[in-house]
């Protein structure tokens, strides 16, 4: 029976020291895309003779191959959102990727004219990614100007992902070790001990299992978002070849540009013009004052007697 219970407390001391602080399962795969798994324990409980110690695996070599998430983001100008959405779902389904949501609604210019726009995202294959981009792009009329905005991000994981592969060998190590305890155990409170245990290692199992599933997923598939607006929406007011939007543009900007001039004449004027002018102007002036109330001082005596001797 001793022997039972060093090997027992031999494990859950092994099972503290790989598990993290703190395991909770993701609710939702956003969840799950903002979660950082935390660091293994380096430590090791001490080995209990007969029973085969779950050896805690370091990370991989360097030659491991890199897990990296590419996600893209991208906003362009179509003349038709809406046949657009179908070109993007088509091609997402034939890249044998598939479509994560799409939304279609629509907006008002400023006449009152009701346009459509729309937003869809999408996951592709990660190695068609920069294929899927180009497609898409594609569908604007000039690519100068009507790609607003395009981010291309990546985020390297491999760290993350071997630490928790090595974390979950590790509890699977410890799954088998308690089974064969709880196979040997012959009182029903040591068969219970045992089962707490199974069960608590079995539930930070599943959750590594997802986490380490989600990383494989969002490194297989890139995700890319891509907002729709209608040329109708962004086309700029033209009058035969004239555009009074971009006069009024250059004149805002002239206006802006003159403003910063004075605000910065102002700021010059205030925080270094007019302390150096006091600092070596106000003395300069004491000075002279000084020198002529002495002169005058000196004027007035002699005024008086030349006024007496006359």
């Amino acid at each position: 029976m001793k022997r039972f219970w060093i090997a027992l407390l031999t494990l859950i001391l092994l099972l503290s020291a790989c598990s993290p602080a703190r395991l909770v399962a993701p609710e939702s795969q956003e969840s799950r895309r903002n979660a950082v798994p935390g660091e293994m324990s380096k430590s090791a409980a001490p080995a209990y003779e007969g029973v085969e110690s779950a050896s805690l695996i370091m990370p991989s070599d360097p030659s491991t191959d890199r897990l990296v998430i590419r996600n893209a983001d991208l906003k362009i100008v179509v003349e038709d959102p809406v046949s657009a959405l179908d070109e993007i779902t088509r091609m997402a389904e034939e890249m044998g990727g598939f479509v994560v949501q799409s939304n279609l609604y629509k907006t008002q210019t400023e006449e009152g004219i009701e346009i459509p726009e729309a937003s869809v995202i999408i996951r592709v294959p990660a190695e068609r990614l920069n294929d899927a981009l180009m497609q898409i792009k594609n569908l604007v009329k000039d690519k100068n100007t009507d790609i607003l905005s395009e981010n291309v991000s990546g985020q390297d994981v491999t760290k993350e992902y071997t630490d928790l592969k090595s974390r979950l060998t590790n509890l699977e190590n410890a799954e088998k070790q308690l089974q064969r305890i709880m196979e040997e155990a012959t009182k029903t409170e040591d068969v219970l001990a045992v089962y707490n245990q199974l069960v608590s290692v079995r539930e930070q199992i599943e959750v590594l299992k997802g986490q380490i599933q989600y990383y494989e997923e969002s490194a297989a598939l890139s995700m890319i978002s891509v907002t729709l607006r209608a040329s109708a929406a962004v086309k700029p007011l033209t009058i035969g070849k004239w555009q009074p939007v971009g006069v009024a543009r250059d004149a805002l900007q002239a206006t802006l540009n003159t403003l910063k001039f004075l605000a910065n004449a102002a700021i010059w004027l205030v925080l270094y013009v007019i302390p150096v002018a006091v600092v070596i102007i106000l003395p300069v002036w004491l000075i002279i004052r000084g020198l002529r109330r002495l002169f005058r001082r000196k004027t007035k005596p002699s005024q008086q007697d030349g006024s007496l001797q006359g």
